[in-house]
């Protein structure tokens, strides 16, 4: 597929995707004799990768990290492996914190609805 059409497939821009390219996160990518870029299936699996991590908020200096073993080839599975389960560790944090200001939050709306309540209860009473 050319660039139009990997990029709606993929929910990104072609400015995006040649960003990607240029910057090394899509390694080589084929071109046709006219220099025009052709993706494939791997191509759609590897951006969809990209997106994951970005998501779970890896900062494109990892992802360039990450992107530069996997070029490297089976013998930095290891040093892929640290690198992912270190992002892991630090999202589980994140994680957990953003579950505790959830839980605060909750709390502080159930303080609101509880004095509402009791307001509206006088109100009524008056």
């Amino acid at each position: 597929m050319n660039i139009a059409q990997f990029a709606q497939r993929c929910a990104l821009t072609p400015h995006t995707l040649r960003y990607y390219e240029r910057i090394g996160l899509l390694g080589q990518v084929a071109r046709q004799a006219n220099g025009h870029r052709v993706f494939g299936a791997r191509d759609v699996e590897w951006v969809a990768f990209l997106q994951r991590l970005r998501a779970t908020g890896m900062p494109i200096r990892e992802m360039l990290r990450y992107a530069a073993l996997r070029a490297e080839g089976p013998a930095t599975l290891v040093a892929r492996q640290a690198l992912l389960e270190a992002h892991a560790a630090q999202l589980e944090a994140s994680l957990r914190a953003q579950q505790a200001n959830l839980r605060a939050l909750k709390h502080k709306i159930a303080l609101y609805e509880s004095q509402r309540h009791e307001t509206a209860v006088k109100t009524a009473l008056t």
